[in-house]
């Protein structure tokens, strides 16, 4: 997949696991160099896709630790042997996801080790692409997005008509409705979204047709 905004980009995607999550394949053009945003089962398919494909992964992007997002890093972290990038606010939910994996009846994963804690607005300059991070908690404390190119990687923080759950622990809806209001609707409307599961969307489309984002 490769759309109109974003023309320096490259995306490729592919949902895995119980839960569909979508796995990002993110490289500037035709490279072959990519990162892998948010690798959450399925290791070995998500391998054979690297392989496959003849991509070069340089470095894995976690929006947020849940274990549906993260259960493939530690295989692919080490397979590759690649950097792991996660938000310092959100290194309790990651130690906790062994535990979170036994509540929903899902194999342990390994816990990784983080090798770049992520900072608000920082500009990430990785295999020819500058991303910013968007630190946008709500559905989990530390929680970011990850802006390039005119998209946005956000996990679960705004989907389709709808956005993230924050019934879960460190989970809050009144600060996810902010990180959307402040972080999100700041953006030009002609933003493609990258949701952590089901289809994309745009900020423009959001802002007119979200029942959450009414009003804003």
């Amino acid at each position: 997949m490769n759309n109109e905004a974003g023309q320096n980009t490259s995306v490729h995607v592919e949902p895995v696991g119980p839960f569909q999550v979508n796995t990002f394949f993110l490289s500037r053009g035709n490279s072959k160099e990519v990162i892998i945003i948010d690798p959450g089962d399925e290791a070995d398919h998500l391998i054979d896709v690297v392989e496959s494909r003849s991509y070069q992964p340089v470095a894995i992007l976690n929006t947020h630790a849940h274990i549906d997002h993260m259960a493939a890093v530690q295989p692919m972290k080490a397979r590759f042997s690649i950097p792991y990038y996660l938000h310092p606010a959100e290194l309790p939910v990651l130690k906790n996801t062994p535990m979170s994996a036994r509540n929903w009846g899902l194999p342990e994963p390994e816990v990784p080790e983080v090798d770049h804690l992520l900072e608000d607005n920082e500009i990430l300059e990785i295999t020819g692409l500058s991303i910013q991070v968007l630190f946008t908690p709500g559905h989990t404390p530390g929680g970011s997005s990850f802006l390039v190119d005119g998209r946005v990687f956000g996990g679960d923080c705004l989907f389709y008509s709808s956005i993230g759950r924050t019934d879960f622990p460190g989970g809050d809806t009144r600060t996810l409705l902010d990180s959307l209001k402040n972080r999100y609707l700041t953006l030009p409307d002609e933003t493609i979204v990258h949701s952590g599961h089901g289809p994309d969307t745009t900020i423009g489309r959001e802002r007119e047709h979200n029942p959450f984002l009414a009003n804003m």
